[in-house]
């Protein structure tokens, strides 16, 4: 148990809230829209990419990023959380952004990744620091080391 416990501890920041806000609701926006719209942004847009099996995949990856989205939103289990939404974003770079720099060149491509470079880095933040102060990572992590940086277990 202690090795799960130094998964949701965290001493971040109160602001971190603004990166878990941008994280979460854009996967779980995202993972959303996959359901309402398939052939947009679901499996109709991965059998565009060339995704194998892309009637499982789109759901499958929606699904993924609703409940890890959601996940995040809470601040609960966050670190756990974004190791799935790291990968549906390399899957994305590889997928998407690696064909228009070899098509179309690094400026054109830095353009159509900035908000991929976005969330990756936002995933890799929450990933190194934790969810921060109010989340529930931090009201059911053991109070030793969780508790810092002037932050009280009561905020």
């Amino acid at each position: 148990m202690a090795k799960f416990d130094r998964l949701t501890r965290t001493a971040a920041p109160a602001a971190t809230i603004f990166i878990r806000l941008m994280v979460g609701a854009v996967f779980l926006s995202e993972g959303i829209q996959k359901f309402l719209n398939p052939g947009g942004v679901g499996a109709g847009r991965f059998a565009k990419i060339g995704l194998p099996v892309p009637e499982f995949f789109g759901p499958f990856v929606g699904g993924f990023e609703i409940l890890c989205g959601a996940l995040v939103l809470l601040g609960a289990w966050t670190r756990l959380a974004v190791l799935p939404l790291l990968t549906i974003m390399a899957v994305a770079v590889v997928t998407t952004k690696v064909p228009i720099l070899l098509a179309d060149g690094f400026w054109a491509m830095a353009h159509a990744a900035r908000t991929d470079y976005a969330m990756i880095m936002g995933c890799l933040f929450l990933l190194m620091s934790g969810a921060g102060p109010w989340s529930v990572d931090r009201r059911t992590s053991p109070p030793s080391e969780s508790v810092g940086r002037g932050v009280s277990r009561a905020s």
